[in-house]
C-alpha cells in the first residue's frame, strides 16, 4: 500500500479518535472503532484513485462522519449522494458544516435537488392569474411570492408553505417536460439555474440517488454534468442504488402528464393564442382519449404484468387512439409555437410523450413492461431486467474512487449480491462493521414458540396480534407494528381499533400524511405505529418512544410483482436459482432495515418480535438469524418484557455512575 494512503487513513481516523479534531469539537461525541475503522478504509480508497468500496456501517457504528472525514481531509472535489430529501438536508445543514469545523476546512459546498423542489417564477405568476378570485389559494400564493422575491434557494420542501402533495405544487414548480429553458422570460431569476451554477463551482455537492443517476445517465435535470469533475463519489443508503436505477434507466408513461399538457396548453393558448380554437378541440380530443384508456383500464390489478391485463387487444387500440391524439394537438401546436415560448414548449412536451409512449409500445430487450393502476391515473412502465450493466457502464466513464455504504448491504458476510446489484465485481473491496451497541444486554428478540401458524394460513394475521397483545399493552413506551402487505395492516388495525387502551393511541400508515404519523408518535411516546414498506426503513425515533417492534412476516417480495417475476425467470433460464440468488438476499436486507429501526443509540432498550414462524422452521431462516446482531433471546412475551425492563434499569443505574 501506498505511503500516503497509509498516511490518509491514519489521519481521518486520528481526527475521530479520543481527543482527535472532532472530539475536541463537537460536544457529546464518543469515539467508536468501527467508525474509527470505516474511515481508515474509506481515506485509502480515495487516496487510491478510481478505487470502489463498499461498507456495511450498523446502526450505531456513525457511518455519516466515518466518510465525511476522509472527504474533506483529502481536499478532492466530492460528490455526496443521499437516498432521500430529508437525509439531503440534515448532511448539508447540520453534518458537513459540523465536519468541516472541526477539521477547519472552508470548502466551498452546495445543496442540490430535483427541479420540481424549486419554485419557478414564471408557473408562480400563472398560477397566481389562474388562482385570482379564489379566496382558498389567495394568501397561499401570497406566501409564495414572498418566497420567490426573499429567498436564496426557493426550495420549496425547507419552506413549509405547501405540503408535498398539495395540488398547488406542480402548477408553481418545472419539470424537464414544461421548463421554458433559454426562453423563460423570467431566466435570470431561475433558481433552478441558480441552484446549478452553484453546484459547478463546488467543491462538495450533496444530491439525491435520483440526481445522481441523471448525471450519470446524461438525462437533462437542468443541472450540466457534474460526475466528470468529480474525484470521489459517496453514495449513501446504497442499498436503495438498485431499484432506482431499474426505474430511471426504464421508460414510463402516464396519463397524469397528459393531463397536466392539456391544462398548460389551454392557459398559454388563452394567453398568447386565444383566436387558435382549433387547439382547445384537439385538447378535447387527447383528454377524451385519455378518458377512455382510464375506462378501459377500470378494474385492472393495481401492478400487473402488460401480458396479464384484460382484454390486452382492446388496451392495444385505445393506446393507439391516445398517441393518434398526442400527433394531432402536436401538429396544431406546432402551428401555434410562434405565438408564444409557453405553446413552443408544450409542443416539445408533446412530442416527447408521444416519442415516450411509441417507446413503451415497443417490444424492447432486456425489459419488462407492466402498468400500475391508480384511482384517477394509469402508469405505462418498461423496466430493465438488471440495472448493474448500465450502473457499471456510467461509473467507468467517471474516473472517481467511489465509496457505497449502508446499514444494509451484506447477508450475513457475504457482499456479492449488494455487489452484483450494484455493477461491482464479486471480488470488490467490501467491509461489514457491526454495531458498538451491546444488543444482548439492550435488546430482546422475541421468537413464538410454539410457532405461529403458515403465513399463508386465513387467520395468520389474528394470530399474530392475539401473541403479541402482552407486547402490545405491556409496553412501557410506544412501537411500531410492521406489515408486509396494506391488507395485514388493515386487518391488524381493526383487531386494534377498540383493544386498545385510550393512553396507547393506535397510528395507521394510510389515515394520516407520514410526516403526521411520525410527529404524533414521537410526542405521544406510548403509541402504536401500524405500517407497511416506508416505515420500514428512513425512520430514526430514540428513547423510549419506540421500544418495541413487531414485525409479521419475513419481507419476501409479493410473488406477483410482475418485474420480480420476470427477473426470476431470466435467473432461472441462465441456471440460477431465483429463491437463493435473488429473493432470498433481498429478503434478507430488507428485514435488517426494520430490525434497524429498534436501536438507534447506546442508552435505548428495545424487543424485536418476529411473528414468522419460518424464521425457525425452514432451513433459510437461518441465513436471516445470522444476519441480525446477537439479542437477547426468549419465547415468552412476559419475560421479553422483563428483560425490557431489567434493560431500562441498568441505564438509570448506569447514567447515575
Amino acid at each position: 500500500m501506498a505511503e500516503t494512503a497509509l498516511d490518509a487513513a491514519a489521519r481521518a481516523r486520528a481526527a475521530l479518535s479520543t481527543g482527535g479534531l472532532v472530539a475536541r469539537a463537537v460536544p457529546g461525541f464518543h469515539p467508536r472503532e468501527p467508525q474509527q475503522a470505516m474511515a481508515g478504509l474509506v481515506a485509502e480508497t480515495i487516496d487510491a484513485e478510481a478505487g470502489a468500496l463498499l461498507v456495511e456501517a450498523a446502526t450505531g457504528v456513525g457511518k455519516t462522519f466515518a466518510y465525511l472525514v476522509p472527504a474533506m481531509l483529502s481536499t478532492r472535489r466530492v460528490l455526496i449522494s443521499t437516498g432521500t430529501k430529508t437525509l439531503q438536508d440534515q448532511l448539508f445543514e447540520k453534518d458537513l458544516p459540523m465536519v468541516c469545523e472541526a477539521l477547519g476546512q472552508r470548502p466551498k459546498t452546495a445543496l442540490l435537488k430535483g427541479r420540481s423542489n424549486y419554485l419557478c417564477h414564471y408557473r408562480l405568476d400563472s398560477a397566481a392569474a389562474d388562482a385570482a378570485g379564489r379566496t382558498g389559494q389567495a394568501e397561499t400564493i401570497r406566501e409564495l411570492r414572498r418566497l420567490a422575491a426573499n429567498s436564496r434557494t426557493g426550495d420549496l420542501t425547507q419552506a413549509g408553505i405547501l405540503a408535498e402533495d398539495a395540488p398547488l405544487w406542480p402548477q408553481v414548480t418545472s419539470t424537464v417536460d414544461n421548463c421554458l429553458g433559454g426562453e423563460c422570460p423570467r431566466l435570470n431569476d431561475c433558481f433552478v439555474v441558480r441552484a446549478r451554477r452553484r453546484a459547478q463551482e463546488a467543491e462538495v455537492v450533496v444530491v439525491n440517488h435520483h440526481l445522481l443517476l441523471a448525471d450519470m445517465a446524461l438525462k437533462d435535470e437542468g443541472f450540466g454534468e457534474l460526475l466528470p469533475a468529480v474525484e470521489v463519489v459517496i453514495v449513501d443508503e446504497a442499498h436503495q442504488l438498485p431499484e432506482i436505477a431499474g426505474a430511471f434507466f426504464g421508460l414510463a408513461f402516464g396519463t397524469r402528464a397528459v393531463r397536466d399538457l392539456g391544462r398548460d396548453v389551454m392557459r398559454e393558448m388563452e394567453r398568447d393564442a386565444p383566436d387558435m380554437v382549433d387547439l382547445r378541440d384537439r385538447v378535447s380530443g387527447l383528454q377524451a382519449a385519455v378518458a377512455e384508456l382510464l375506462h378501459c383500464s377500470d378494474g385492472w390489478p393495481a401492478r400487473a404484468a402488460w401480458a396479464e391485463v384484460p382484454d390486452h387487444d382492446g388496451a392495444l387500440e385505445t393506446l393507439s387512439g391516445v398517441e393518434v391524439a398526442l400527433e394531432a394537438l402536436e401538429e396544431g401546436l406546432r402551428a401555434a409555437a410562434q405565438r408564444g415560448p409557453g405553446l413552443d414548449q408544450a409542443r416539445s412536451r408533446c412530442a416527447a410523450l408521444r416519442s415516450r409512449l411509441q417507446g413503451w409500445l415497443e417490444d424492447t430487450a432486456g425489459t419488462v413492461p407492466w402498468v400500475e393502476r391508480f384511482r384517477q391515473s394509469l402508469m405505462l412502465h418498461r423496466t430493465p431486467l438488471d440495472a448493474a450493466r448500465p450502473l457499471a457502464e456510467q461509473r467507468t466513464r467517471t474516473p472517481a474512487s467511489w465509496i457505497f455504504t449502508s446499514a444494509t448491504l451484506a447477508v450475513g458476510e457475504d457482499f456479492r449480491h449488494a455487489a452484483r446489484r450494484l455493477g461491482l465485481p464479486d471480488d470488490v473491496r467490501a467491509q461489514r462493521l457491526d454495531s458498538p451497541f451491546d444488543f444482548a444486554r439492550q435488546a430482546c428478540l422475541a421468537v413464538p414458540a410454539p410457532p405461529l401458524p403458515n403465513p399463508n394460513v386465513s387467520g395468520y394475521t389474528r394470530a399474530c396480534v392475539d401473541w403479541a397483545w402482552p407486547l402490545l399493552v405491556g409496553n412501557p413506551g410506544g412501537g411500531f407494528f410492521l406489515f408486509t402487505s396494506h391488507r395485514a395492516l388493515r386487518e391488524a388495525a381493526a383487531l386494534l381499533r377498540d383493544r386498545l387502551p385510550p393512553e396507547q393511541p393506535l397510528l395507521v400508515q394510510g389515515e394520516r400524511p407520514r410526516a403526521e404519523l411520525l410527529e404524533r408518535f414521537r410526542a405521544s411516546g406510548k403509541a402504536w405505529l401500524l405500517g407497511a414498506h416506508s416505515f420500514w426503513e428512513g425512520v430514526d425515533i430514540r428513547g423510549d418512544a419506540l421500544s418495541i417492534v413487531i414485525i409479521d412476516r419475513l419481507p419476501f417480495a409479493a410473488p406477483s410483482d410482475p418485474v420480480l417475476q420476470a427477473r426470476t425467470a431470466a435467473i432461472e433460464a441462465a441456471g440460477g436459482s431465483p429463491f437463493m440468488d435473488f429473493q432470498l438476499p433481498q429478503a434478507v436486507l430488507a428485514l435488517k432495515q426494520g430490525v434497524g429501526r429498534l436501536i438507534r443509540d447506546a442508552g435505548d432498550a428495545g424487543i424485536l418480535a418476529l411473528c414468522d414462524p419460518r424464521l425457525t422452521g425452514r432451513p433459510y431462516g437461518r441465513q436471516f438469524l445470522k444476519s441480525l446482531p446477537r439479542f437477547h433471546e426468549s419465547s415468552d412475551p412476559a419475560a421479553a418484557l422483563d428483560f425490557l425492563q431489567a434493560a431500562r434499569r441498568r441505564r438509570g443505574v448506569d447514567a447515575c455512575a
